[in-house]
């Protein structure tokens, strides 16, 4: 028997159910927002990959038994898909349409330590906008919007969609007179996993003083749902205009994203984001009870990601943890199969009726399957009971709901099972026990 590799996860048929269901909805959701979907190849160059972020000891390389003089002497498989979507838009500058808004759901790769909600191998959703030069700050309001409505329509807890600015952070430790801005967000960056003493110590090892050490940190203590946070900055008496901006733009997010029935969205001066990419707007995710995983759901506004010598593309967006999500929450589907009729074989010699029947109710959107053997009524049943398949058809006009015991005459060609039956549906965790 084959070792399990830890942090693969594979899911059995209901979870796969679940995970389909949930990619549906996203890409829905996305493409009524008129987002275009891309597929990016697997691999990219290891030195493309190592200069876009700390993340060095995450990359998977990759091991080839021979390869071509002209390729890259080293590849790996990506750890996201923001770094392949900004060679992807350089590559096909010239036959894109910017603002160019795309959508992508594709594996990605970390080599990290397997624990709840992080894999080695795992799915995202990723919504981006990107355009030549110059990208309005209108569209970073869009894509929060986009995936709050995408977050309330999924199956799962509550979601706090927590949003930020680099610029508010950026521009506070400058009007503070301090000379490494990026040093300081990622020590704050910790504040979710390390006590506010310990970030505290550790801004005064990076040559703060008390006051400001003190300062950074009540600027990350500021979380509210409407735009009061900005009022509660400026009371700290720290001006820098970058400063400014950054509370203008958050502000405009805020208002924008928010009254999405089901996500709530909160200005969180504590996100910073690891990314050394992120120039403007930020943000990160975390599900009511859950907090524990971390955010699900996380991304920015990146002004120079991707450029030539001709152009800049700059870019906003957002990515969701598909895996991440719904591993944890133990979602499962009300049947293993799509099958929403099973049709009676009463035997061998008549299957070629029941295979009729199937035929026509599948030629109607109808989910339908022919029983495996000819075996007695209750042993066919039973196996439409075991696979969560409601209705069984008996030759050649009877159906009946298996749950409630009612069978009715019926047409194949006429009749349909309520719209809620005809598909599996997605059930908690508290109604899978």
């Amino acid at each position: 028997m084959a070792t399990k590799l830890s942090g693969f996860p594979e899911f059995l048929p209901r979870e796969r159910i679940v995970e389909q269901q949930v990619l549906d909805h996203l890409r829905r959701t996305f493409e009524l927002h008129g987002f275009a979907n891309i597929e990016t190849r697997a691999v990219e160059p290891l030195d493309v990959l190592l200069r876009k972020g700390e993340i060095d000891k995450e990359v998977y390389a990759v091991k080839r038994l021979a390869s071509a003089d002209a390729e890259p002497a080293e590849l790996a498989l990506h750890y996201d898909l923001t770094v392949p979507f900004a060679r992807y838009v350089l590559e096909n500058a010239g036959k894109l349409e910017f603002p160019f808004r795309r959508w992508q759901i594709q594996k990605v790769w970390r080599g990290e330590r397997p624990q709840q909600g992080r894999f080695r191998e795992f799915t995202q959703a990723d919504i981006d906008i990107v355009a030549r030069d110059v990208l309005p700050f209108h569209f970073d309001v869009e894509v929060a919007r986009v995936m709050a409505e995408a977050l309330a329509g999924l199956p799962i807890p509550t979601a706090t969609l927590q949003v930020s600015n680099r610029k508010i952070l950026e521009g506070f430790y400058l009007g503070l007179g301090l000379t490494d801005p990026a040093a300081v967000m990622q020590v704050v960056d910790k504040l979710d996993k390390v006590p506010a003493d310990k970030i505290r110590d550790l801004l005064l090892e990076q040559g703060l003083d008390a006051k400001q050490a003190d300062k950074v940190l009540a600027l990350a203590e500021i979380v509210t749902t409407d735009t009061s946070f900005v009022a509660r900055v400026e009371a700290l008496g720290v001006e820098h205009e970058l400063l400014a901006e950054g509370l203008s733009e958050l502000a405009q997010v805020i208002d924008g994203a928010s009254g999405v029935e089901g996500v709530t969205v909160t200005a969180d001066l504590r996100i910073a984001r690891g990314l050394d990419y992120y120039t403007g707007t930020v943000f990160e995710t975390r599900l009511e009870g859950w907090e524990h995983l971390g955010s699900i759901c996380s991304g920015g506004r990146y002004d120079k990601l991707a450029q030539d010598r001709r152009s800049t593309y700059p870019g906003v967006g957002i990515s969701l943890g598909v895996s991440r999500l719904l591993v944890p929450l133990a979602l499962s589907a009300s049947r293993s199969v799509p099958s929403a009729v099973l049709v009676v074989v009463d035997a061998e010699e008549t299957r070629a009726e029941s295979n009729a029947i199937a035929g026509r109710l599948r030629a109607r959107g109808i989910p339908t399957e022919v029983a495996a053997r000819a075996d007695k009524l209750g042993k066919q049943i039973q196996t439409a009971e075991k696979r969560g398949i409601p209705y069984v058809w008996f030759p050649p006009s009877a159906v009946k709901d298996i749950r409630s015991g009612d069978q009715v005459d019926a047409d194949p060609d006429r009749w349909a099972p309520p719209s809620e039956d005809l598909t599996p549906n997605i059930l908690s965790k508290e109604q899978n026990t």
